[in-house]
């Protein structure tokens, strides 16, 4: 072979690698993109058997209780990003980040951040599923973890995140917590016909929904499925949710722009029409949520009255609760074990600050990595292994 012919065939081979392996690069999930690899991101002090992503989102009026909410959440093993709606007053904004800021535990692990730039969330729009979306994008890129958590100010654990990380420790990492049904009743009518639009959208001023006359049918191209908008979800499922290698998040996400409540409908219809996903439900949301007979628009707030129905839920989490109401003191005191600090009770806290709850002996401590799971730990083990048992497993799957 002469050199003309040699130089021919090396250029035309290069040229065909290229073709093949560009596609590879560019469909290549996120994963591979390691926080290390992005300037000035904080790196966690020392491996935790798993880690959580939280979002915390709350309204005009809420920041006493998302200060609350993140107090006993709070574990130097997880990550917390908080949303403050942007219609909240700038003397509330203010008063988060100074509160952020003004904690030295919060400094010293750099797990805590807050939204600048604040979302306009509509009730019942799309709005809310575009604030949960850009959470999603942004924990992806800024750090590791292993299930995305989703809450509000009004939410409140019922196990310490010692108990939530032991419990999640052993399980695989693929499984996706999300309450779904392909049954949706009077929502049919309600909110899978109805088209609205969310001023949201294009607005800096909130507004309530608006509504189109004309009515739409179901759609062919994929089945609809309706639940719970609190969920836990897997960093894989996380990631394809955003990312999409597949059409289908994208033909979802404008689908459900129109579409009432869209939190409570588009990823439990992306992930039962995934063929890669539909086997990885747990079909609940790990929440105590009391509902009024017949079911209303708003759960029931929770009381006193609720305690014992709300440790025999054995969930981790529970809503709806008003600001400072007792029943929160005696989950702090009994289950939570929170002291008159800022903490619940964690093998990570153990230190000299114990008895102010300040977590002040971190820096040199050998508690960093170890977990002191107790009583919820045990209650929500009993949950998941009810939900994981083979014959409810798969029974429940979505259909």
């Amino acid at each position: 072979m002469g050199i003309k012919e040699f130089m021919i065939s090396f250029i035309f081979t290069s040229i065909l690698f290229t073709l093949l392996f560009i596609p590879t690069i560019l469909t290549r999930p996120i994963t591979g993109l390691r926080p290390a690899d992005l300037p000035g991101l904080p790196q966690p002090a020392k491996a935790f058997p798993v880690s959580f992503a939280y979002l915390i989102s709350a309204s005009k009026g809420d920041i006493d209780r998302l200060k609350r909410a993140l107090r006993v959440l709070y574990h130097p093993a997880n990550h917390y990003l908080l949303h403050l709606d942007v219609d909240a007053d700038p003397a509330e904004r203010l008063a988060l980040s100074e509160f952020v800021a003004g904690e030295p535990t919060f400094a010293h692990f750099g797990n805590v951040w807050i939204v600048g730039k604040s979302n306009l969330v509509t009730y019942r729009g799309s709005t809310m599923l575009a604030n949960t979306l850009h959470a999603m994008s942004m924990l992806l890129r800024t750090c590791k973890w292993d299930w995305f958590i989703n809450l509000s100010a009004s939410d409140y654990p019922l196990v310490t995140q010692d108990d939530l990380i032991h419990a999640f420790s052993n399980l695989p990492r693929h499984l996706n917590f999300i309450q779904h049904s392909s049954h949706l009743g009077w929502k049919l009518n309600k909110r899978a016909k109805p088209i609205m639009i969310d001023p949201g959208l294009y607005s800096l001023n909130k507004s309530e929904i608006m509504w189109v006359t004309k009515q739409r049918t179901l759609p062919t191209a994929f089945k609809l499925y309706t639940g719970s908008a609190w969920m836990i979800l897997s960093r894989s499922f996380s990631e394809y949710s955003v990312v999409g290698w597949d059409n289908l998040p994208r033909t979802l996400l404008l689908y459900y722009t129109n579409f009432v409540s869209s939190p409570e409908g588009y990823f439990q219809t992306l992930i039962c029409n995934s063929n890669d996903y539909k086997n990885t439900t747990v079909n609940h949301d790990l929440h105590y949520i009391a509902w009024d007979t017949p079911p209303k628009q708003h759960p029931r707030s929770l009381g006193l009255k609720d305690y014992r129905r709300i440790i025999l839920s054995n969930a981790p989490f529970s809503r709806k609760f008003k600001k400072d109401d007792p029943v929160l003191d005696r989950i702090d005191r009994e289950l939570l074990r929170k002291r008159d600090g800022l903490f619940a009770f964690g093998g990570w806290c153990l230190g000299r600050g114990e008895s102010s709850g300040r977590c002040t002996d971190f820096g040199r401590g050998e508690e960093l990595g170890v977990l002191k799971p107790g009583a919820g730990a045990r209650r929500l083990k009993v949950l998941i292994a009810k939900m994981l048992n083979k014959r409810n497993f798969k029974r429940r799957q979505c259909g």
